[in-house]
């Protein structure tokens, strides 16, 4: 009697869509983080979406993924970050402090970039007129803006100087021009125009950008590598760190009406207020530095350092690895990021009697 051929299925893969914040030097972390995602064979990424340094860690790694699969993403984003670190000490020299902000006592070292000092006292218009930005370089050496228009998706935001309303760039619209525009800050680039409009960095609506991928991707699940921290104890009083604490605060504050709206959206769904069929019920996760680099200020953002770059490499290695351990099992299944608690708290603070 013939014996039936046994076939086993083919488990289909987890997918994700990546919600990339920008956070200057410290995009490094997420370098980490995909750098070990891109392992996981199991997993397909179905878009990002990106804003400032996550939006460069976006497109270097759909240019590369498009073009020649995992290996060819790593090895891309590798190159990108080496890439800022050689045209660093060459545009920013006093920039290179290894490991400044990641030890204690030594993130004033950084704070005494001079093109750090003049952005304080002067515009990019009067210190930078021939507007010369390294960063042009990088990405034109780094990636082929023709592998970005298949396979996954991505979503790049800027701000719009004029209306202060947020832009989402995606397809055929990303250039090297949209993602300098994703990641100009007004205090050291000139506002980046397209098609005669201005933009600067994307982080002031939108860091990044959630929406775009809800109904952009066909995907449920949402892991966001969220590099600026919601809360920071104690009142700045420093000059740079009370600057720090402003652009992290405004940076947050549309990410936190965005997760608000997903939580509003999500308990409409379940209390049957709104049909599911028509209203998309997001699952989201989150990957978060240690507390040490949270914790360090906006110097350590602008330090370029190689050996920092690869210290933040392999923290968000380690991050991204402690992550998948614990909360794999739940893409496609449930949120393992309790936005109630995380993002919409209210800060108990004591009260004396």
């Amino acid at each position: 009697m013939p014996t039936k051929k046994m076939t086993s299925a083919k488990k289909p893969k987890l997918q994700l869509d990546l919600a990339l914040q920008g956070g200057g030097a410290h995009g490094a972390f997420t370098w980490g983080v995909l750098d070990r995602l891109l392992e996981e064979e199991d997993i397909e990424i179905k878009g990002i979406s990106g804003t400032s340094a996550g939006a460069m860690n976006a497109a270097v790694l759909v240019d590369g993924y498009n073009e020649g699969g995992r290996k060819k993403a790593k090895q891309q984003l590798h190159d990108f970050w080496l890439e800022i670190s050689e045209a660093a000490a060459v545009f920013a020299p006093f920039g290179q402090v290894p490991h400044a902000g990641a030890m204690p006592g030594m993130e004033w070292l950084s704070a005494f970039n001079p093109a750090d000092m003049m952005s304080r006292m002067f515009s990019p218009y009067e210190v930078n007129p021939m507007n010369i930005n390294p960063m042009r370089g990088v990405l034109e050496r780094t990636i082929s803006l023709k592998h970005l228009q298949n396979g996954i998706k991505l979503f790049v935001t800027a701000t719009n100087v004029e209306t202060g309303e947020a832009r989402v760039f995606k397809g055929n619209e990303i250039t090297i021009d949209v993602l300098l525009a994703s990641a100009c800050l007004p205090f050291v680039y000139q506002a980046v125009e397209i098609d005669g409009v201005p933009y600067w960095d994307g982080g002031y609506m939108g860091n990044p950008a959630i929406w775009p991928l809800i109904y952009g991707t066909g995907c449920h699940d949402v892991l966001l590598v969220q590099i600026n921290p919601l809360k920071r104890s104690g009142i700045p009083t420093h000059a740079i760190d009370i600057v720090n604490r402003v652009n992290e605060i405004s940076f947050n504050s549309s990410l936190i009406a965005e997760m608000r709206a997903i939580n509003f959206v999500r308990k409409l769904i379940k209390t049957g207020k709104l049909k599911d069929t028509e209203y998309a019920e997001m699952r989201m996760h989150r990957v978060l530095p240690p507390a040490d680099l949270r914790e360090m200020n906006a110097s350590s953002k602008m330090n370029a350092s190689w050996d920092f770059f690869l210290l933040l490499h392999g923290i968000g290695r380690a991050q991204m690895d402690a992550w998948l351990v614990k909360n794999k099992k739940y893409i496609g299944k449930e949120s393992s990021l309790d936005i109630e608690e995380q993002f919409l708290a209210k800060s108990k603070r004591k009260t004396s009697a």
